[in-house]
Formats: structure tokens, sequence, C-alpha cells
């Protein structure tokens, strides 16, 4: 995330409070993340270092968003625009994202192992990581030889790691100590 995160807190926040009470998270995320992609535009980009008021800023914005944003979300995008936090979007919607993920708890794990994992393997790593983590996990695989074998397991900040290459690694520390 960029240095922006901590902008874009409070207002992924109270659009996801705001979600949440209307029961329209899944709506909101689209449109936060229509929102996010326009706003990374290079050309929307130019617009939001211009000299507009707020109110030009917003009108321009909402009406190239177009019908993608509800009137809730260009509430969000004006208020947005008179903090001169546009820009903020993109990391905005990522954040919204995280929260919906924690509410439906549900975490992205990362798997990176030397060969490419079947079905089955994924199926039980998967069944074992959602007992663990007491989440619903979505497995993200990648292929690395450079592990030798085993895995490399990381959930958020936790990082399991049982490849060969980091055992073969341990192995040398401790007989040169």
């Amino acid at each position: 995330m960029s240095e922006l995160t901590t902008v874009a807190r409070p207002y992924a926040k109270a659009a996801f409070d705001f979600a949440v009470e209307k029961q329209t998270v899944a709506q909101w995320q689209e449109m936060l993340v229509f929102a996010g992609a326009v706003a990374q535009d290079a050309s929307i980009k130019q617009v939001l270092k211009g000299a507009y008021s707020a109110d030009k800023l917003a009108e321009i914005f909402i009406g190239v968003c177009g019908e993608q944003i509800d009137e809730n979300g260009q509430n969000l995008i004006k208020v947005l625009a008179e903090n001169k936090r546009l820009s903020a979007l993109p990391d905005v919607a990522t954040l919204f994202n995280q929260y919906k993920a924690d509410f439906d708890k549900e975490i992205e794990v990362d798997v990176t192992s030397a060969i490419k994992l079947t079905k089955a393997q994924q199926t039980s790593i998967g069944a074992a990581l959602e007992k663990r983590l007491s989440r619903k996990v979505n497995l993200i695989c990648n292929v690395d030889k450079a592990i030798v074998a085993g895995l490399v397991i990381k959930a958020g900040d936790t990082v399991i790691d049982g490849s060969i290459h980091t055992k073969l690694n341990r192995l040398a520390d401790a007989l040169q100590a």
C-alpha cells in the first residue's frame, strides 16, 4: 500500500460501516474498486493535480464514473474532493476489501511449492488452514523451484516455512556454529 493508507483508513472504515448498516457491502465494494481504478487513470491523475475547485473535481470524477457510482458513492466522492483526498481512492478500495474479508472471516493465503500442487493437495492444505486459522481460506498457489521441496505458507503476518531450502540453511548454520 502507498503512503495514502493512513489518509484512506477513516474513509474506508466509514464507507464499510455504512455499507454493513445498509446491507450493501458487495455493491460498495464494486463502486470503490471502479472508482479506485478511475483515480489511477493517467488523465484523471492530471485533472486531480489541476487547479479545479472541489465541486468541479467531484463533478468531473462523478461524470467519468457515470452510473457505476450510486448517490451514496457520489457523496463519498464529494467529501473526498472537498478534503483533497480523491487520489486516496485506490487505497480506500483496498482497505474496504480488507474490512470485508475480515467481516466475512476470509483470508488470502499464499502457498509456494517447488512443483504445481494437485487439486487434492490444495483441498487438503485449504482444509487444514481453515481449521488452524478459523477462517475461510482462499489459496493463491505459486511455484518456486528454489525451495527444493516442501511448502512456504504466508497468511497475513503468519509464515509457515516447511521448505527443504530453509531446513538446509538452518543445518548449515548449525554446523558452522
